[in-house]
Formats: C-alpha cells, sequence, structure tokens
C-alpha cells in the first residue's frame, strides 16, 4: 500500500496501474483524492499521504509521504481511530493560523501490515500477544482455539484483517528466528513456479547467438569475493600497458526484463538478504548463483565499464560501456589475494601468473586512487561483524572482519564505475548521501568534548573531522569515534536527481555494480543501455515513475538491513540466556538517553542493555554481569559489576 501512495505522492501512469490498484485507484477518484491528467494519476492538491506520527493528548502529526516541508498537524477531534503508524490519507486544513495541519480522511494502512505474535500462559490461562510489544495481537481467538496451542507457539499476523497467516514454530527453538525476522517484512525464500520457469528456461550462453556483443573472452578477467560468495556480480582486468581497468558486471538485465514475472518479483524483494548462515536472494538462485553469477571457466554475458586513466592526474580520460561475452579464469576470495600481497601464495598456472601480474600493478592503482578520493571524502572504519551458527542455528563464534588491501582493491574498482555511470545521466536512480544537519553536529561535538576532546571548528567540515579522527586515533578510539560520526549523518539514499554523496566525496554517484543483488543497480543498466543506443523511447519507459521507485527502493534497504541486525540479535540473545549470571567484558558505547554496552569478549558484538551500574562514562571498559535475557523481544540486561576493566 505504502508503494502506491508514493506513486501517487509523485505521480502515477496508468499503464503502470494493476488489477489490486484500480479497486483504489477508482475510489480514490470518486472521493477526488486524486486526479487523473493526461494519463497521470496524483493526489490532488488538497490530499496528502503519509505516516501518522507520535500521538499524544489526542492530536499527532502527519510525516507526508516525499515531502521536505513541515509536517501537518492533526488537531483533537481529527484523528479518529488512527494509531501511529498507520498509513492515512488526510485533507488539508487551508486558511488556519497555526502550523500547517489537516484532518485524518482515510486510514488506507494499519502501521505493520504483518506482525509476528506468540502464545504466553499467565495463570492458567492463554493468550496471544505480539512479539515486541507484548499487547495483545488483534486477533480474534476463542478459548478453546488458544487451548489447542502450546505457549511459546509462534504466529504471522496479518494486520489488516486480524488473521492468523501460518504458525511459524516455538520461541523456545533457535530454527525459529529466521522465520520471525523474515514474516515481519513478508519476506520469503521460495519463488513462484512461474518465476522459476522462467529462471529454468535460459539455455547457456552461446557466443555465436550475440555477435553484436564485444567478444573480451580472451581477456584474462577474474573475481574475488568472500570465500562462501555463490553470486559473483563483477569481475575485473587491469591492462597496465594501456592503463585501463575492465570492470565487468553480471549482465541481469538481458535475462530480467521490465515488468515480466521475475522483474516484478525482484521489485518486491528490491536487495538480497544475506543472515550468517545462508542467503535470500533477489532472484532466483538459476540466475543469481548460475547463469548471471560469473563463474570462471565459463562463457558469461557482461556489461562491462572499460575506464582509460591518466595515471599523472588518476582521473579517468575516457571510458566507454558496452555489452560483452566474458571468460573469467579464476575465482578468488579475498584470503587467497591476501595471502599473494604477503608473499604466502604463488601461481599454480600460467593464467594465475598473468593475474597476480597485473593484480599487483592494479595494487598500486588503487592505492592511489584511494589517497586521492580521501582527500576529499572521508575514511570511517566500521568493521563488519561477522557470526557463525551451528547445525541447530545456535551462535558458535563471531569476529569483526576487519579491511584488508584484497577488499580496499576491489572497493575503489567498484567505487569508479559506479562513480564513472553516474557522470553519464542527469535523471536516473543516484546515490545520494547529503551533508549532517548543524543540530547533529553540535550532539556529536558535545559527546566527544565529553570523552576529553578538544574540538577545533576548522575552515572546513573536512578539517575537523580528520582532526578528531587523529585524536581518535590518539586515545585508541579510532572505531568507537568513527561510530559516533556515521551516527551523526545522514542515511544514505536512493533518488531519481543527484545532490552528490558527502562520505565519499563525489559529486555524482550511482550503483551499477551489483546487479544480482540490488534492484537499483538493474535500473541503471537499462537506463545506460537506453542511452548508449540513442533510444528516447526506452530511457523514457525506464525513468517512468523512478521518483517512487527511488524511495521504495531506498524503504527495502532498510528493511533488508533490519532483517539482518534483528537475526544477529535473536542469536545473542539466545547466547546470552545460556549465561545468566556470568560475568563478561564489555564497553560502554552510549549514556544518553539510556546507558547501554557492546560485549568484548570472546563472543563479540552483543547489543547490552545496562539496567544498574554508577558512574559509567562514554567508551569505559567494563565489566558487566548477564542479569536477564527476553529471547521474545531479543534484549539482553546487564548489571556493571566493575568498572575500568581492562
Amino acid at each position: 500500500m505504502k508503494s502506491l501512495l508514493i506513486h501517487l505522492t509523485v505521480g502515477l501512469s496508468e499503464q503502470d496501474v494493476d488489477a489490486q490498484q484500480r479497486v483504489y485507484i477508482d475510489a480514490w477518484l470518486a472521493k477526488k483524492y486524486i486526479t487523473k491528467k493526461e494519463g497521470i494519476y496524483k493526489f490532488n492538491s488538497k490530499y496528502r499521504a503519509g505516516t501518522l506520527g507520535l500521538v499524544q493528548n489526542g492530536t499527532a502529526y502527519l510525516n507526508v509521504i516525499g515531502e521536505l516541508t513541515r509536517d501537518l498537524f492533526i488537531g483533537e477531534g481529527d484523528i479518529g481511530t488512527a494509531k501511529e503508524g498507520d498509513l492515512i490519507i488526510a485533507q488539508r486544513l487551508l486558511g488556519q493560523r497555526g502550523a500547517p495541519s489537516a484532518k485524518i480522511v482515510e486510514i488506507v494502512g494499519r502501521a505493520v501490515s504483518y506482525s509476528v505474535a506468540y502464545i504466553i500462559q499467565k495463570e492458567n490461562h492463554k493468550s496471544l500477544v505480539d512479539l515486541k510489544t507484548q499487547y495483545p495481537a488483534g486477533v480474534e481467538l476463542s478459548i478453546e482455539a488458544l487451548e489447542k496451542y502450546n505457549e511459546g507457539d509462534v504466529f504471522k499476523i496479518n494486520n489488516q484483517d486480524g488473521t492468523i497467516m501460518e504458525m511459524l514454530g516455538n520461541i523456545n527453538d533457535p530454527l525459529v528466528d529466521e522465520k520471525i525476522v523474515l514474516a515481519q517484512f513478508n519476506k520469503h525464500d521460495e519463488f513462484s513456479e512461474e518465476v522459476l520457469e522462467i529462471a529454468t528456461s535460459f539455455k547457456p550462453v552461446d557466443a555465436s547467438k550475440y555477435p553484436s556483443r564485444a567478444d573480451l573472452r580472451a581477456l584474462p578477467f577474474c573475481t574475488i569475493d568472500p570465500v562462501t560468495a555463490k553470486d559473483y556480480d563483477d569481475a575485473i582486468y587491469w591492462d597496465d600497458k594501456n592503463t585501463t581497468l575492465y570492470v565487468a558486471i553480471a549482465d541481469v538485465s538481458e535475462y530480467v526484463k521490465p515488468f515480466g514475472a521475475i522483474d516484478n518479483e525482484a521489485i518486491y524483494r528490491s536487495f538480497s538478504i544475506y543472515l550468517p548462515h545462508r542467503s535470500i536472494p533477489m532472484l532466483p538462485r538459476q540466475l543469481s548463483e548460475t547463469l548471471c553469477s560469473l563463474q570462471p571457466h565459463v562463457d558469461r554475458l557482461a556489461y562491462v565499464f572499460e575506464m582509460k586513466l591518466d595515471m599523472e592526474t588518476l582521473e579517468v580520460s575516457g571510458s566507454k560501456v558496452y555489452e560483452a561475452i566474458i571468460h573469467s579464469q579464476r575465482r578468488f576470495n579475498y584470503e587467497e589475494i591476501d595471502q599473494f600481497f604477503e608473499g604466502k601464495l604463488q601461481a599454480k598456472s600460467s593464467e594465475e601468473e598473468t593475474i597476480f601480474k597485473y593484480i599487483k600493478k592494479l595494487r598500486n592503482v588503487t592505492d592511489a586512487l584511494k589517497a586521492k578520493r580521501l582527500k576529499v571524502g572521508y575514511n570511517f572504519r566500521s568493521s563488519e561483524l561477522e557470526m557463525s551458527i551451528d547445525e541447530n542455528s545456535n551462535l558458535t563464534h563471531t569476529e569483526y572482519a576487519e579491511e584488508t588491501p584484497s577488499h580496499a582493491l576491489i572497493e575503489d574498482c567498484m567505487l569508479l564505475a559506479n562513480k564513472e555511470a553516474a557522470a553519464q545521466f542527469e535523471r536516473g536512480i543516484f546515490r545520494i548521501h547529503e551533508p549532517p544537519s548543524q543540530a547533529k553536529l553540535q550532539l556529536l561535538y558535545q559527546e566527544l568534548a565529553g570523552i576529553g576532546m578538544y574540538i577545533d571548528i576548522k575552515h572546513s567540515l573536512k578539517e575537523t573531522i580528520t582532526d578528531i579522527q587523529r585524536q581518535a586515533t590518539d586515545m585508541g578510539l579510532e572505531s568507537e569515534v568513527d561510530t559516533l560520526i556515521i551516527r551523526s549523518q545522514m542515511q544514505a539514499r536512493y533518488a531519481p536527481l543527484n545532490s552528490g554523496h558527502f562520505g565519499l566525496g563525489f559529486k555524482a554517484y550511482t550503483h551499477f555494480t551489483s546487479p544480482i543483488r540490488r534492484y537499483s543497480d538493474l535500473i541503471v543498466h537499462r537506463l545506460l543501455k537506453a542511452i548508449a543506443n540513442n533510444d528516447t523511447v526506452e530511457g523514457s519507459y525506464v525513468l517512468r515513475n523512478i521518483e517512487a521507485l527511488a524511495m521504495t527502493i531506498s524503504e527495502k534497504e532498510r528493511e533488508a538491513s533490519t532483517i539482518e541486525i534483528e537475526f544477529m540479535a535473536r542469536k545473542f540473545a539466545r547466547w546470552a540466556n545460556g549465561h545468566i549470571g556470568e560475568e563478561f567484558k564489555a564497553r560502554i558505547n552510549a549514556t544518553e538517553p539510556e546507558v547501554k554496552a557492546e560485549l568484548h569478549d570472546e563472543i563479540m558484538g552483543a547489543k547490552l542493555n545496562v539496567i544498574s551500574g554508577d558512574n559509567v562514562v562514554l567508551f569505559e571498559d567494563v565489566l558487566a554481569r548477564i542479569e536477564k535475557v527476553d529471547i521474545a523481544k531479543a534484549k539482553i540486561y546487564v548489571s556493571v559489576v566493575k568498572n575500568g576493566e581492562d
């Protein structure tokens, strides 16, 4: 429903209205909430759609979709039965003094379309409550029906009609965690029969069928990915003689056509989701892990950016993007390339010898590119937490993955291709990152002053942040301070128009290099192909409803991130539940509005809620005792038993 409201905010083409949306379109036209002009449906200027904000004392605010202006005030008596977080349509109240206001005319969706509930038992009485809030789930069940279930049984709930959709398992079973986090956003691994039928219908690549594609199979491309990866989006080759970098990307657009069954499912998912033990792919595995994946020793269709570098300025002096066929010669993982850089891995074949020769030279190039980039952009140290779980879905190990030379090499190759892609169009899908607000910067400076930093406001924000990072290094708090700086910033998002990327220091940036796992990249490929072919009709087709699509993809990205984070939180909670009363090393990472800490022991990264402990300070190392665990909410509660723990 929110996707429809987004489209109607920016304009929805009549051609894109499906049968389900038609019911709402016709009803809202009759009520004059929306208008139709030249085949485009859009909200009447008197009406706005959005999410109902905090409700207090019978009043609230409407967080208007797609608007950067002030929210609309909803006065007492104009809220009706709406609740915080609900999707609503409101009529603007014009001519009134004070803050812009409106009244709710229709509730079109409850705060959360899907939720998870479970059976609790108190004093021999069973009830079904929301997993997170512990409030009644809003499902009408008789006493007899409740008695059929066991305490702890977990269900997926449709909040639109208050019905149980399916039983997920029992809260005491670690295997239910994955089902819980996916159910909250109605995510699923399975694809429809129609999608699978199409995905399996494609034949292996036959180069003779693609005479118009550039034949790059003789070039010694390679892929460098995590050990566990199966979806190889990108391959690289460095031509040192001609100082030219080739970045070959899986040509997903050849197989996934706009508005087909696979495309519709890809839009719905928008991102692949990566859990510690497996992935939930955006595309069927027949494509994502086989036919589109740039596997070694087989022909693959690719979309290639060929970029010639001026080695004095380190600028791209010329580039072109085109459809090609490649034949990757080797699949490396990051660890192997790092071993090669350390002199611990030797070539075992002539192909590897050729690749290692250009990889060594390419490292010098990407190191120089990074050094240049960091003169205007930022280098924030944020390590990715990696988690291992056993066959019973219990946590066994965690560690922080540090960036290594192999990661840095691939990162700057991809950044260069993404940056070059963004330079090809003025309207499309940009990856933007606005500068932080002055209010957030002031809060950051106050927090840093609280740990003994001297904040010297320089001529530029870049200089100020660099000085803060220098002090953090001297204090041994590089990653902690960088985390605070990241928190103070705006969230990167997708947008149809460019406004630059603050963090990277790029004037324009997009996502081009991962179409197997990000829908944004697939759109960019389609747009670039239309531009290359001078096909204005296809270009207009790709850009239709691009504003709404950019907002939808940004929201889907947040959903995927939430799922990945919450799954880990649930695993940490189950681990902690087996260690109640035990003491572990932790570090305080927040003191306002509540004291929070992070586990820094054999198991690392768990978020801890500190319920007792005197005079703790930010980033202080402490000894914390696990006091209680809420498995349903995935919360760990600790008390500080010793300050200044080394």
